[in-house]
């Protein structure tokens, strides 16, 4: 069993239109990683220059948002449900 990512709507294109993707990582670090090679086009999407998580990207490791657990060090074992959910702003 792998962890299973939720791409949103907006970044489905760059994921050959999948909704979802399943991949093998200890951390978000590597998951972010294993998603840019599995899926090319997502690079400089999901991180910046400095391999963080976009500041318009959230992140979240079975409903709890990295900024609260340990960041992109995260860890993740299999079963694991990570969602990429992009910020809303507005008023």
């Amino acid at each position: 069993m792998a962890v299973k990512v939720l791409i949103p709507t907006a970044l489905q294109k760059f994921t050959n239109n999948q909704a979802t993707l399943e991949c093998n990582s200890k951390n978000v670090a590597e998951l972010l990683e294993a998603i840019e090679q599995q899926c090319p086009e997502t690079k400089g999407r999901l991180r910046d220059e400095h391999g963080q998580p976009r500041r318009f990207l959230n992140f979240y490791v079975n409903s709890e948002d990295i900024r609260f657990l340990e960041g992109t060090n995260t860890p993740l074992k299999d079963g694991d449900e990570v969602s990429i959910v992009p910020a809303v702003a507005g008023g």
